[in-house]
């Protein structure tokens, strides 16, 4: 056996950590690929974050706003709307204007991400705000936005793109199945494609994401979604694992560490010309400490709120890091990203 195994152990926050011992092997066969690879740490300014490795900002700096408040039509299972909860209201556009000025002036805001709620086809209807959006833009050239897109057409992507957006998100689906129970949706995963299709075809940077275990808990359809996502130009591929807490009791499982660490090892040989992250959406406690560890050690190029021991893994297998307190799948550019939290 490797090295990497016995010298994870010995990290204070991964002590008691059960690890898969041949996937942490394979892990460091491949370590040559991907050592010279940068991992960016990103700590965006909507949830408070701190760890005696790495430290949150106390600044605005890249908040989420959701045009919806906390309301969304299509109450998923694994989601029940929780995740709109800690982002900013901004239901009327002249709200999300002076927020936003009033967060550059007051916090140095570099940016932010919109989002929202779903109506019952997964769309969100983004079209008042858009000039708003071209308004912040002319203004400040530098802001930086992120837009979850949910589905869209052609003509929707091309209308987030005149508006000045830079980075759009969306949900990347493998299963018919999937979309049916899980998101109480009655459209086919070849609607999910042909929004990734209809993204890539703008001028933004498409960063889709992968929710692991969607199907609740289980290793369902992200082997397709991973095919389709390399089918297209994208900028990075975000992975998320699903959080049973948001769930019924009883209706999700916690998907297996282990299957995960695998899932980032697949991502990473299939995207391996592009940037391949770990986002925001994980389960708490050991299970992301080895979610983390994994990632680092199968070269995903990002971690959003790194769990402890990620610093550690980092630095015994040779990768240098980055802190950004920004989104994962947005890059301000190294020095806007450092001054973020300056007083």
């Amino acid at each position: 056996m490797g090295d990497w195994l016995s010298r994870i152990e010995r990290i204070e926050a991964l002590e008691d950590a059960d690890f898969d011992a041949e996937l942490v092997a394979e892990m460091e066969r491949h370590a040559p690929r991907v050592e010279a690879r940068p991992i960016r740490f990103a700590t965006p300014t909507f949830k408070e974050y701190d760890t005696p490795d790495i430290k949150g900002c106390g600044r605005n700096s890249f908040p989420a706003f959701s045009i919806t408040g906390g309301a969304c039509a299509l109450d998923c299972d694994h989601c029940k709307a929780k995740i709109l909860e800690p982002m900013i209201p901004a239901t009327k556009p002249e709200v999300l204007d002076q927020k936003v000025r009033d967060l550059i002036a007051l916090q140095g805001l570099q940016g932010f991400l919109l989002s929202g709620g779903s109506n019952r086809r997964n769309e969100i209807n983004y079209d008042r705000f858009y000039p708003v959006i071209e308004g912040l833009k002319r203004d400040f050239p530098d802001l930086r936005v992120a837009i979850h897109t949910a589905l869209t057409d052609e003509a929707g992507a091309q209308r987030m793109s005149s508006a000045g957006v830079d980075t759009a998100m969306m949900d990347v689906i493998g299963s018919d199945d999937t979309i049916r129970e899980v998101y109480h949706l009655d459209r086919p995963v070849e609607d999910f494609e042909a929004t990734l299709a209809a993204l890539s075809a703008t001028d933004m940077e498409i960063s889709p994401h992968i929710v692991i275990g969607l199907h609740y808990g289980r290793i369902v359809g992200e082997a397709r979604a991973l095919d389709m996502v390399a089918r297209y130009p994208t900028k990075a591929l975000v992975l998320v694992v699903v959080m049973p807490f948001y769930a019924e009791p009883g209706t999700f499982v916690t998907p297996d560490a282990h299957q995960v660490g695998r899932i980032f090892m697949d991502s990473r040989a299939v995207l391996a010309d592009r940037d391949v992250l770990l986002g925001c959406a994980r389960p708490a406690g050991m299970h992301k400490r080895i979610t983390d560890a994994y990632a680092v050690m199968a070269g995903l190029d990002g971690i959003a709120f790194p769990a402890e021991g990620a610093v550690g893994v980092a630095a015994l297998t040779g990768r240098q890091w980055e802190q950004a307190h920004a989104c994962c799948s947005i890059k301000l550019g190294e020095a806007r990203a450092k001054a973020g939290c300056a007083a």
